[in-house]
């Protein structure tokens, strides 16, 4: 079954999840909205928080469109559970996962999410700012940051401002188009973990901001058959393609 970089980077996502994890997600997410969804398909008993207030939403329903924010990740769930609850649940250690994204990101893994360019009074892009940025990395047992944009722009030396940084005592994981960054425990700076397997070690280095001094770094295996089918079971209207467009 063909593949691309939507499916690759779902892959991954869904490899990220775990039986018995506390899982969330926010707005604009719809690459791991569906891949939530196909890892729910493949049998994964974990339980799933969005924005939408809904937990454990009836995954069965496809998407329609890529707003995280409506009855499809609402309709059916078990219970409602609002934003400020979510933020107490991580904040007392009880969240596993949490699935965000930023407008840049630099290599100690500092998230942008309030303005790029200018200054903080007069940008030249105001960002959304905090919220789930800002409060969920600090105490998320495992944060993964996600961006369907791999270049020089996005993943660069140093942000101006940072939104949030990565606390040293816990593991980050960064999955991209082109390759997943991992900072480990007690490390200041990201580190390649894998390439994918359309692309080399090279082309990564040259779509990013910061020197990679790496030589050689493991291939992920392509999704398989299982991914692809539990995504295209759950996404048949191809929203997963959204942000790639």
């Amino acid at each position: 079954m063909e593949y691309g970089k939507p499916e690759m980077m779902a892959a991954a996502i869904i490899r990220q999840i775990e039986d018995g994890d506390i899982v969330f997600h926010g707005l604009a997410s719809s690459t791991p909205m569906v891949a939530m969804k196909a890892a729910k398909a493949m049998g994964k008993e974990f339980t799933y928080l969005t924005l939408s207030d809904g937990v454990d939403h009836d995954w069965t329903r496809a998407p329609y469109v890529a707003s995280t924010l409506t009855e499809n990740t609402y309709t059916g769930s078990v219970a409602t559970f609002g934003l400020d609850e979510i933020f107490d649940l991580y904040c007392s250690g009880k969240g596993d996962i949490a699935f965000l994204s930023c407008l840049q990101m630099d290599k100690e893994g500092r998230i942008a999410m309030s303005y790029l360019g200018g200054d903080y009074e007069r940008p030249k892009l105001r960002g959304p700012g905090g919220a789930g940025s800002a409060t969920l990395p600090p105490v998320t047992k495992k944060t993964t940051i996600w961006k369907t944009t791999h270049d020089k722009k996005t993943f660069i030396e140093h942000v101006d401002f940072a939104t949030t940084s990565p606390p040293l005592d816990k593991e980050m994981t960064v999955i991209t188009p082109l390759c997943i960054f991992k900072k480990p425990v007690g490390e200041k700076y990201l580190k390649v973990a894998y390439i994918f397997p359309f692309t080399t070690l090279e082309e990564v280095k040259e779509n990013t901001g910061w020197e990679i001094d790496q030589m050689e770094v493991p291939v992920m295996n392509p999704p398989t058959e299982e991914e692809l089918t539990a995504l295209k079971k759950v996404d048949p209207n191809n929203i997963l393609h959204f942000e790639f467009k």
